[in-house]
């Protein structure tokens, strides 16, 4: 009788063990993979890390994408939206990893809302890293506050900013975790093969990424994005959402030389500004340089 209980106890143990380990490796098993943060590994990186080709999230230096949209805010008001990001032929060394430089500058109803620079690096399986930002925040003319984070500062971590293969049912993933200025994004795939217009054009194909944060329960961001272009549309969804914006691609070009000067210089700038706005996240950091296949040219 005893070696049939404990018999018996012994598979029970072994089909609890095996539904586990289903469900690990199915959807199921998602929020038990979730990590707070990722594992940045610098040696995950080899001299081509700012060269990022990522298909879902390519970064040609040079390359300028033009968003149009809209934000409405507490008041209810939709207020215009436009947003001009530029791959800086810069680059910025962060814990040993060389990251490119990416600038953004973001108007609302007309006038500078914020204007930032962001470090993503490529790792040698495909994987796309967001290793800080800088970020200076205006309203009125005026400036605000400038909460930047920088892997390995303050507490702060990389995050993945687009993996090298993304699925369906796979866990969410953090998009980096700076404590000291509250950022902590996450991203899971929402949905493949999706077709979407914008003003730029359509796009077959499309995958959908829903981004959350804990500062902001049942809200999601949405963004889309089209292999070989990157992000074509931003959308939202839940009651929690605040801001709602919308954004969508209306011009993609490449810069001349001229132009891509002019980027650089204002990119420049605000890394310079940053040692002395953002002294504990950028103090002994290297400076931003131009990178040295752009300056053979």
């Amino acid at each position: 009788m005893m070696r049939s209980i404990v018999a018996s106890s012994l598979k029970v143990r072994f089909l609890v063990l095996v539904a586990c380990i289903w469900l690990a490796l199915s959807g199921g098993g998602v929020m038990a993979q979730e990590k707070k943060v990722e594992d940045f590994n610098p040696k995950s990186f080899d001299g081509r890390s700012a060269t990022i080709d990522n298909e879902w999230f390519p970064l040609k230096p040079g390359t300028r994408l033009v968003y149009a949209g809209t934000t409405i805010e507490d008041d209810g008001k939709a207020m215009p939206r436009r947003l001009v990001s530029i791959v800086t032929d810069l680059t910025k060394v962060i814990d040993g990893v060389r990251t490119v430089v990416v600038w953004d500058v973001d108007y609302k109803d007309g006038q500078l809302a914020e204007t930032e620079i962001a470090f993503f690096a490529q790792d040698n399986d495909g994987n796309v890293w967001l290793v800080g930002e800088y970020p200076e925040e205006w309203e009125g003319g005026k400036y605000l506050k400038s909460p930047a984070w920088l892997h390995g500062r303050e507490g702060a971590r990389a995050g993945i900013a687009m993996k090298a293969k993304p699925q369906l049912g796979t866990p969410s993933y953090a998009q980096g975790w700076g404590p000291a200025v509250k950022w902590t994004d996450r991203a899971t795939v929402d949905q493949m093969g999706q077709k979407t217009c914008v003003r730029k054009g359509c796009y077959e194909d499309v995958m959908v990424i829903a981004e959350t944060s804990r500062e902001e329960p049942n809200a999601e961001q949405l963004k889309y994005y089209a292999r070989g272009v990157g992000n074509v549309r931003v959308g939202w969804r839940g009651q929690g959402e605040k801001l709602k914006e919308t954004l969508e691609l209306i011009e993609v070009s490449q810069l001349g030389p001229d132009a891509r000067a002019e980027a650089r210089a204002k990119a420049l700038a605000l890394d310079k500004r940053a040692y002395r706005l953002s002294k504990k996240a950028y103090e002994n950091t290297p400076p931003a340089e131009q990178r040295q296949d752009a300056r053979a040219r």
